[in-house]
């Protein structure tokens, strides 16, 4: 890679591939910054066991769905190389390097240092080694009563085959030796656990004495595995687990009906192609093969895990402990001071723009205001878009409440939000069978765009009253995800929510906006216009800067269009909570682009753009990452903050807050990996402490 500085005057290529990082690499370094907060002693124990089945989380959905689909385009000859020029075999191999140093670590983190601390406090989960007999004898009556009624133990031989095996759900691979009652040798059986079992098992006080005791249900299916098999001697168990392809692949153009398409292909979700065999340490090679014979996987496909395969479970147990000196600190999300004591919202939104900032400030704020409008004689009309709700939203009783007081209520659902679309069809079928006009969004492109718009006769003229977000409707997110809302009574941004409504429900041509960014039209060319001018700017000698706080970055033109900002002076500062695909601090392409991650107590979430504009700042807060997928293929908006001192709220609390942590924050490096901050000399500086200290005293 050439520097600016040497002889050579031909301009640097900014598509070459060494100038960008894996996107699917990229994921996955995210993970390694989520399990360090397992490993973190300042973070409070319960919540170390919690990142820790995030991990795992996080893991799952990468197998089913980038492992997955990288491995099904290849496999049909259609997967090109991305920008960064890997081709589909070596990507898929290092994806596996890193994957196995990563659950390496996991299980370390669980044997060595989870599991002896939270013993320390009494929360013991217990193997069967250390099992009492007092205990023992309770957990084979629990065995024998809740747990070998529902199971159905398959033997393995012409005239019982493989099973399907349901994407990932706990299974026992038996072997056996003796004569069943047939006369047919014993040979190989396997337990299949239906996911009406509970997982973890809380044994009770008077079994245990002092303390929280729990059992992994694999724990007890090892245990107790003879009695499943009466008159066989058991030679090993051993647990596993299979992920599958979760991808729902419809062919929009070519369905009648959306919903019953997607339910369709939901009900064969669970036995798609495997992708990843996780299995136990110690089982011996010639069960593994056979497994992965029977799943047609390869070895590179098979995850060796020193504990419970289905470590994500652990999760259950930060739910069911009341431990508060083992969690965060409890707080309360205050109103915003302006609507507080506001009886009529729409009043006080008419005088002022309102500002959110969750999960900080409460989400209850946006629920009143449709609560308001859904009985207020003078509103006539709701539009509103959901992408991920949770299905007991109160959102969705208070739009039914709506259209039963004769409002014209309009709710544009996306079935296609990645593994809530069973939750949103049965969200669609409620809303229709109330009398509320249900729209699917546009074939080909997610409605990701997260608004709502309602309309209301003042006087005897119609007034528009907008809500607009970074984040989803969903209340329960709104509590651990940071996210930016606006409420507003502008008449162009409510001019400009009305046409882009009409555009869905009524499928219209292209719209002139004034207002707001709008993807798939102008979003994409609204952020590369701005970049543009920021970078004629340094080229002029003028101050020029940019500071953007996304989720994610990966689209190819815009990171070259920030390179040449970069070449030409701008100074940029990204925020990019996961995947970055940009490498920044490359001599002569990336030195002024400084690219961090704050991974902490909430999930950074929210999507802010600011350009300095020669001294006029412009600020766009966005349902938007610079994904290509999002600017090309999905319904996003960017909405601007007009008012000066709301605008400088969101630079100071998103932005320069950001840019100040030194305690949560990781400095990404140009070879693609992450450095933790830290204060060294000065003052230890949480961003998110300090809203929670500003804005929950």
């Amino acid at each position: 890679m050439r520097r600016l500085d040497t002889p050579d005057p031909s301009p640097i290529d900014l598509t070459a591939p060494e100038l960008y990082l894996s996107r699917e690499l990229a994921a996955l370094e995210f993970n390694f910054r989520v399990l360090a907060m397992a490993r973190d002693p300042s973070v409070p124990l319960l919540e170390r066991l919690r990142f820790l089945s995030i991990v795992a989380n996080n893991l799952d959905e990468f197998f089913e769905v980038r492992v997955a689909m990288l491995k099904h385009h290849h496999a049909y000859g259609s997967a090109a190389p991305g920008p960064d020029g890997l081709s589909p075999p070596e990507l898929l191999a290092r994806i596996r390097n890193r994957v196995l140093e990563l659950v390496a670590e996991q299980y370390a983190i669980w044997q060595q240092e989870l599991r002896p601390q939270l013993d320390a406090e009494h929360i013991y989960i217990l193997t069967r080694a250390q099992w009492s007999a007092r205990q023992k004898r309770w957990l084979q009556g629990y065995f024998e009563h809740e747990v070998l009624p529902v199971l159905s133990p398959l033997g393995l031989d012409p005239a019982h085959p493989f099973p399907r095996i349901l994407n990932k759900t706990l299974n026992i691979a038996v072997v056996l030796k003796g004569r069943d009652a047939f006369g047919h040798e014993g040979h190989m059986a396997l337990v299949r656990a239906p996911r009406s079992l509970p997982r973890i098992i809380r044994v009770p006080a008077e079994v245990c004495g002092e303390g929280e005791h729990f059992v992994f249900l694999a724990e007890l299916l090892h245990a107790f595995v003879d009695m499943m098999f009466p008159g066989f001697k058991v030679v090993g168990s051993w647990q596993f687990r299979v992920t599958r392809n979760s991808e729902l692949i419809v062919e929009e153009a070519e369905v009648e009906n959306l919903a019953h398409a997607l339910s369709e292909e939901l009900l064969g979700r669970g036995y798609a192609r495997p992708v990843r065999l996780e299995i136990a340490t110690d089982c011996p090679q010639t069960i593994t093969s056979m497994l992965t014979r029977n799943f047609q996987l390869e070895e590179a496909d098979v995850y060796r895990c020193d504990g419970p395969v289905n470590i994500i479970r652990a999760g259950l147990i930060y739910d069911w402990l009341d431990r508060a000196d083992l969690k965060y600190p409890r707080f309360t999300p205050k109103l915003p001071v302006e609507l507080e004591d506001s009886r009529n919202k729409f009043e006080r939104i008419a005088q002022r723009d309102v500002l959110l900032h969750h999960p900080y400030q409460s989400f209850t704020a946006v629920v009143e205001l449709l609560r308001q409008a859904s009985t207020d004689p003078k509103v006539l009309a709701i539009k509103q878009t959901l992408y991920r709700a949770g299905e007991d939203t109160p959102l969705v009783d208070l739009l039914v409440e709506a259209a039963r007081h004769g409002k014209d209520v309009t709710v544009v659902i996306e079935l296609r939000a990645r593994f809530d679309e069973e939750a949103n069809i049965r969200l669609a079928t409620r809303l229709q069978e109330a009398g509320v006009q249900v729209v699917y969004g546009v074939v080909g492109y997610k409605t990701h765009a997260k608004m709502m718009l309602i309309v209301r006769r003042e006087n005897g003229v119609l007034r528009r009253y907008a809500h607009l977000s970074t984040g989803n409707y969903h209340q329960i997110n709104s509590r651990s995800y940071t996210d930016i809302g606006l409420m507003t009574a502008d008449p162009e941004i409510g001019e400009d929510l009305h046409k882009i409504f009409q555009q869905l429900s009524g499928l219209g041509p292209r719209i002139a906006l004034k207002r707001l960014l709008h993807s798939p039209f102008t979003l994409y060319t609204g952020v590369m216009e701005r970049i543009e001018r920021e970078t004629e700017l340094a080229r002029a000698g003028r101050p020029a800067r940019i500071v953007a706080k996304l989720n994610a970055l990966n689209e190819a033109h815009v990171i070259q269009a920030l390179y040449r900002a970069s070449q030409a002076g701008v100074e940029i500062d990204l925020i990019v909570r996961g995947a970055c695909t940009l490498r920044p601090g490359l001599p002569g392409i990336s030195e002024r682009i400084r690219v961090r991650s704050i991974v902490g107590r909430f999930l950074e979430h929210s999507r802010v753009y600011w350009f300095g504009n020669d001294g006029q700042p412009v600020l766009f807060c966005a349902s938007a990452d610079w994904m290509e997928r999002n600017l090309m293929r999905r319904i996003e908006i960017a909405f601007p903050i007009r008012d000066p001192e709301l605008a400088a709220r969101v630079f100071d609390e998103t932005l320069a807050n950001s840019l100040a942590d030194n305690t949560q924050a990781w400095l990404l490096g140009g070879n693609g990996r992450y450095t933790r901050a830290t204060p060294d000399t000065q003052t230890p500086y949480c961003a998110q402490q300090t809203l929670l200290d500003k804005l929950c005293p």
